[in-house]
C-alpha cells in the first residue's frame, strides 16, 4: 500500500541529484574581467585579437586566470580588482591609441567562477538584478516629434517623386512644422495632385488652401499614423539599444519601454557609467551611395591626399581603398527588413533587403541606371563613416527586394544584416535620469535577503519538527529539496534575481510547508477516526493531494495574472512565485511520501506513527492509540 515501485524513487533521486548540480553555480561567486569588443561596424573581434591580448599582458607582466573568445568579444578572467583596472587601461592605451577614434570597446565586467565542468553541463549561477549586484540605471526619453518631423522629411521627397512620374507640376513642397505644403498655380493641376495622393499616400490627411495663384495644397498625418511611427520609434530604438549593449558584455540587460515615449534600462554589474552613456548615446544611419569607379581615381586620391571633388576615400573590409560619392540616393529609413540567406544561383551568403514602396522606385531607376557599377552601404555614426560592403549591380532591380552578395561568409552576411535592420536610431533620444548603485549595497542587499530566508526556514524547521517530529522533520527535509529544485530552476532558465524575488523565494518556503500541515493533519484525522498507521498515510496522501491542488492552482492564477500584466520588480515576483508552487507541488508530495514510505513502507505491522499528540475530543471513547 505505501511502497513506492523503484523508477519513483529514482525519479526524486534524480531531481534531488538535479537540483545540486544546478544550485552549485551559485556558490562560486565571481571574478572581475576585463571585455575587449568592436567599437566599428567593419571591424571584428577573432582569434587574432585574443592573441594581441594575451601578448600584452604578458608583456606588461599582468597574471590572469584565463582569456576566451565568444560572440561578445575577447574576456580576460583576472585575480584582483586591481590587476582588473591595470588590465583595463594597459588594453585601453593598447587597442585605442587615438583616444579621439576609438577602435574597441575595453569595459570591466564580471564572470562566473563555476568550474569548467559545471559550465559544460550548462550550469551556470542566476543572473542578479540591479539591486543586488549594482550597476546603472538609465531613464531616457524618446524624441517623438523628432521621429515624426524625420517621417515627414522623408515624405517630402516621396511626394516630389510621386508627382514627377505623374508629370504633374507643383510651384514647390516645403515642411512647414508638423505639415507639408505643396504650392500650385491652378486648380486643375491641385486636383489631380489631390487624387494622386489619395490613392498611394494613404497615411496622409489632405486639406485646400489658398485663393488665386497662391493655391496650396497641405499634407498631415492620420492619428493612426502617428500613433504607428511613434510605436516603431520606441522599438527599433530598443533593439538598437539591446545591440549596442553587447558591446559591454552586460550578461542580463532590462531595456523596458515606460509609458508612451520613455525607455529604461539597467545594467547590472557596470560601474563604467561614462563607457555606458557613450555607448547609448550614439547616434548613426545608414547610407546608400555611389562607387566613383573613374578610373586613376583613387590612385591620384592617395597619392595626393586629397579625394577628388564630391567623393570620399574609404577603406573596405579587405583593407582596399574605395572612393565613394558624396551623394546620399538613399538611406535606412526607406528599409524595412533586413536577412541572410544565400543566393539562388551561386548558393554564396547573401543578404536579402526589403525597401518601403518609395524606396522600391528609387532603387529601380538607380540600379537601372547603373548596371556594372558598385554601390556602397556606409554605416555613419560620430560624423564617420564606414563602409559595411559595396557589391557590384548586376541588372535592374524592382520590386523592393534587394540582394547583396559576393565576397561574404555566412557570419558576416548574419552581421551585415543585423547592422541594416538596426544599425540606427529610430528617434533622437537623451538622458533624463541616471543613478548608480554600488556593489556593496548590492552585497548587503544578498545577505540580508539570505538571513531573511535562513531564519525563516530555521523557524518552520522548529515549529514542524517540534509538532509534528518525525514526520516534521520528513517536511522540513521535503522543505529544503523545495528550495534546491527552485534555486536550481531559476539558474537553468538563467532567470534574473531581484530583491523582489528573494522575497518570493521566502514566500514560497511559507507556501509550500502549507501543503505538508494537510498532509499530517490529514493522516492525524485518520488516525483519530480509527484507521490502521499504514492506512492513514495512504488515504492521508490521497485525500489532502486535491486540497493542495486547488490551493496551488489558484495561487498560481494569481501569479500568472502579475506576470501577464506586471512588469519591472512586480514580473520578477511573480516569476519566482509562479516556480515555487510548481517545485512545492511536487517536493510536498512526491519527496515527502518518497521518505515515508522509505521509513514505514517496508514494514509489515506499525504500531504508532511519529506524528505528535493527536488531539481528540473528551467525550471520544474511539481506540485511537496509533501514535506517540
Amino acid at each position: 500500500m505505501n511502497r513506492y515501485p523503484l523508477w519513483k524513487y529514482l525519479i526524486v533521486a534524480f531531481a534531488v541529484l538535479f537540483g545540486l548540480v544546478y544550485t552549485l553555480p551559485n556558490f562560486f561567486g565571481e571574478s572581475p574581467a576585463v571585455q575587449v569588443s568592436s567599437a566599428k561596424a567593419t571591424l571584428k573581434v577573432d582569434e587574432k585579437t585574443r592573441e594581441r591580448v594575451a601578448s600584452g599582458l604578458q608583456t606588461a607582466g599582468i597574471e590572469h586566470s584565463g582569456i576566451f573568445l565568444d560572440s561578445n568579444g575577447v574576456k580576460v578572467r583576472l585575480r584582483s580588482t586591481d590587476t582588473q583596472l591595470q588590465a583595463k587601461d594597459l588594453l585601453e592605451k593598447q587597442f585605442n591609441p587615438d583616444a579621439s577614434n576609438p577602435q574597441y570597446v575595453v569595459a570591466l565586467n564580471l564572470l562566473s567562477s563555476s568550474p569548467q565542468w559545471l559550465s559544460s553541463l550548462h550550469a551556470l549561477p542566476m543572473y542578479l538584478g540591479l539591486d543586488l549586484r549594482g550597476g546603472v540605471h538609465f531613464l531616457l526619453q524618446v524624441d517623438m516629434k523628432g521621429a515624426i518631423t524625420k517621417r515627414l522629411d522623408a515624405i517630402s521627397g516621396d511626394l516630389r517623386t510621386l508627382l514627377r512620374d505623374k508629370t504633374i507640376r507643383h510651384a514647390g513642397i516645403i515642411r512647414e512644422g508638423e505639415r507639408v505644403v505643396i504650392r500650385f498655380r491652378d486648380h486643375e493641376t491641385r486636383s489631380k495632385a489631390r487624387i494622386a495622393l489619395e490613392d498611394n499616400q494613404s497615411d496622409l490627411l489632405l486639406a485646400d488652401q489658398g485663393e488665386g495663384d497662391e493655391l496650396k495644397l497641405v499634407a498631415t498625418l492620420k492619428p493612426e499614423a502617428i500613433k504607428r511611427i511613434q510605436e516603431f520609434a520606441i522599438k527599433q530604438n530598443m533593439t538598437t539599444l539591446h545591440n549596442r549593449i553587447n558591446e559591454l558584455g552586460v550578461a542580463e540587460p532590462v531595456i523596458a519601454q515606460q509609458g508612451a515615449d520613455r525607455i529604461v534600462v539597467q545594467l547590472p554589474g557596470v560601474q563604467d557609467t561614462a563607457k555606458a552613456k557613450d555607448i547609448l548615446g550614439r547616434t548613426a544611419t545608414l547610407e546608400i551611395r555611389m562607387v566613383d569607379d573613374t578610373p586613376g581615381a583613387i590612385e591620384a586620391a592617395q597619392a595626393g591626399g586629397q579625394p577628388p571633388l564630391g567623393a570620399e576615400l574609404y577603406v573596405e573590409r579587405g583593407g582596399m581603398p574605395l572612393l565613394v560619392k558624396k551623394q546620399v540616393v538613399l538611406t535606412g529609413e526607406r528599409l524595412t527588413d533586413a536577412q541572410p540567406g544565400f543566393d539562388n544561383q551561386t548558393h554564396e551568403p547573401a543578404v536579402h533587403l526589403t525597401l518601403d514602396s518609395a524606396g522600391a522606385r528609387i532603387f529601380k531607376d538607380i540600379t537601372r541606371d547603373n548596371v556594372g557599377k558598385r554601390m556602397a552601404i556606409v554605416l555613419v555614426e560620430k560624423g564617420k563613416g564606414e563602409v559595411v560592403t559595396a557589391p557590384v549591380i548586376r541588372a535592374e532591380i524592382g520590386g523592393g527586394r534587394v540582394q547583396i552578395s559576393g565576397r561574404m561568409s555566412t557570419v558576416e552576411a548574419n552581421d551585415t544584416a543585423l547592422l541594416l535592420r538596426a544599425g540606427s536610431l529610430a528617434a533622437p533620444m537623451e538622458i533624463i535620469e541616471e543613478r548608480t548603485i554600488g556593489p556593496s549595497l548590492g552585497a548587503e542587499n544578498i545577505k540580508k535577503g539570505f538571513l531573511s530566508t535562513m531564519w525563516g526556514f530555521a523557524a518552520i524547521a522548529a515549529f514542524m519538527i517540534a509538532y509534528y517530529m518525525l514526520f516534521g522533520l520528513v517536511s522540513v527535509i521535503a522543505l529544503a529539496s523545495n528550495l534546491l529544485f527552485l534555486v536550481a530552476l531559476l539558474s537553468l532558465l538563467q532567470a534574473t534575481l531581484t530583491l523582489p524575488g528573494i522575497a518570493a523565494i521566502a514566500l514560497a518556503l511559507g507556501m509550500a510547508i502549507d501543503a505538508n500541515v494537510l498532509i499530517n493533519e490529514r493522516i492525524r484525522e485518520e488516525l483519530r477516526n480509527g484507521s490502521t498507521p499504514q492506512a492513514a498515510i495512504h488515504t492521508g496522501y490521497e485525500r489532502a493531494f486535491g486540497t493542495i491542488l486547488d490551493s496551488n492552482i489558484t495561487t498560481l492564477i494569481a501569479g500568472i495574472a502579475l506576470l501577464i500584466f506586471g512588469s519591472g520588480p512586480v514580473r520578477g515576483f511573480a516569476v519566482v512565485h509562479c516556480l515555487g508552487i510548481l517545485t512545492s507541488l511536487f517536493s510536498a508530495v512526491v519527496v515527502s511520501r518518497a521518505l515515508i514510505n522509505l521509513i514505514y513502507g517496508r514494514r509489515r505491522k506499525v504500531e504508532s506513527l511519529a506524528i505528535g499528540q493527536i488531539w481528540k475530543p473528551a467525550n471520544s471513547v474511539a481506540n485511537t492509540g496509533a501514535a506517540k
